[in-house]
């Protein structure tokens, strides 16, 4: 039995690729054999993402079309957001919440045993420890979960039925965390969360804190920082901005506004102001002048009318984000705005999301030329997409393309830009 083979495919957002590494850790710590093909497994584990309601599709989908066969064990958010569809639409041998940590090999070993496996009670207040073993997906990164669940109540999101309330890990854990991987090569790491900025709140710590925590553990390693909300982050943005200057941290944030307009913004339960919200961005442009700025819009929200998306339009024009994520409103299953009356059609929607797609690729190749002929020094983290390339990141995280039949992971190197596009930088190797 200890020699069953597991194929594991994990989607969605960072949290979920680390919760995904360390099933696989305790899955081959347990003995069982990964396989990298669903043909060749006896057991078939997708670790899901169901934020979105075509994310949700997908999913279905891909779960529909697992072999019969084959054993199939169904974990992370989908369970949770929506069980009723997936009992309803899939063929399942077991299910279980996000998080799970090693309780993956009791499932995988019932689920062999001919028992149908449902772990879904309390699954929203798991906190699996950070000395559990994983795999990591890429050998060079770090994906460390600081905080499970969040302290928002926005009224379009469902993560919160599958991640729960904040729960945060003690610094001195994550600190022992990242001592562990620097001594497995591991030279980038992201600090990931539901909302990072809400990370300690509930054990009377705080990210800056923690940032600067990591940041004083020696050794030659960079650092992401994750998802904040803005009103989190403006409790903290003194301390925040002190504990960027770190020449460890990359400058780069992801500070997701969602509208440009305060009462759609008061709506979704978005507790800031769009004057809150240029006011952070102003106050980390002017610390870091180079910063690499991430938001996100959501089109055609219940309430948004043609005057509110063109103040999103031009709070995005005011802004100039490097990097934006739209996403067309679609009402998920027990959230409040699922009982909101939305009276915008769909093509209307559609239409708004390609007008501000337009806008966010103007915006971002003209940021990106701001980097024109930039030289200096990166840090290669992940394959390119065609053999012999690579992509590496500088200081403010801007993806850089370079040639080289070297393999170069993890390494650094010195590099002028020499062509520039909306989505990333290339470079020569100097």
């Amino acid at each position: 039995m200890g020699y069953a083979r597991v194929f594991l495919k994990s989607f969605g957002c960072s949290t979920n690729l680390a919760d995904g590494e360390v099933l696989a850790g305790c899955l081959v710590e347990a003995g069982y054999r990964l396989v990298d093909d669903v043909a060749n497994a006896d057991v078939v584990i997708y670790n899901t993402c169901a934020v979105k309601g075509p994310t949700e599709n997908r999913m279905i989908n891909i779960l529909k079309r697992v072999p019969k066969g084959k054993k199939l064990i169904v974990v992370g958010c989908l369970p949770l957001i929506n069980f009723e569809r997936l009992q309803r639409e899939v063929r399942f041998n077991g299910v279980a919440g996000p998080a799970l940590g090693e309780k993956i090999v009791d499932v995988v070993g019932a689920v062999l045993k001919g028992e149908k496996v449902l772990v879904l009670e309390g699954a929203e207040k798991a906190k699996p420890s950070l000395s559990l073993p994983r795999i990591r997906l890429n050998p060079v990164i770090g994906v460390i979960p600081i905080s499970y669940g969040c302290l928002g109540s926005c009224a379009y999101c469902c993560v919160v039925f599958a991640r729960g309330r904040l729960r945060s890990y003690r610094i001195s854990d994550i600190v022992e965390r990242v001592k562990a991987d620097l001594t497995a090569g591991v030279r980038e790491f992201w600090l990931t969360s539901q909302d990072t900025a809400c990370y300690g709140i509930d054990i009377g710590a705080n990210l800056a804190e923690l940032i600067k925590a990591v940041c004083a553990v020696r050794g030659d390693f960079k650092v992401r920082v994750g998802m904040m909300t803005p009103n989190m982050v403006l409790k903290i943005l003194k301390d925040l901005i002190e504990a960027f200057k770190d020449k460890k941290v990359f400058k780069f944030i992801h500070l997701p506004v969602q509208n440009g307009d305060d009462q759609v913004l008061k709506s979704m339960r978005r507790f800031y102001t769009v004057a809150e919200f240029k006011k952070l961005i102003e106050t980390f442009r002017a610390a870091f002048p180079k910063i690499t700025i991430a938001t996100d819009f959501i089109c055609g929200f219940p309430g948004e009318n043609k005057e509110a998306f063109e103040k999103t339009l031009q709070l995005m024009e005011d802004v100039k984000p490097d990097i934006v994520n739209i996403s067309k409103f679609f009402a998920r299953p027990g959230t409040p705005a699922a009982k909101m009356e939305n009276t915008i059609p769909y093509s209307e929607i559609k239409e708004r999301s390609t007008a501000l797609s337009h806008l966010a690729a103007k915006i971002a190749l003209e940021k990106n030329l701001e980097w024109s002929n930039w030289e200096g020094e990166i840090l290669i983290d992940e394959y390119g997409k065609v053999s012999g390339s690579w992509i590496g990141r500088n200081f403010s995280y801007k993806p850089i393309a370079v040639k080289s039949n070297e393999n170069l992971l993890g390494k650094v190197v010195h590099v002028r830009i020499s062509n520039v596009f909306p989505t990333y930088l290339e470079g020569e190797l100097i």
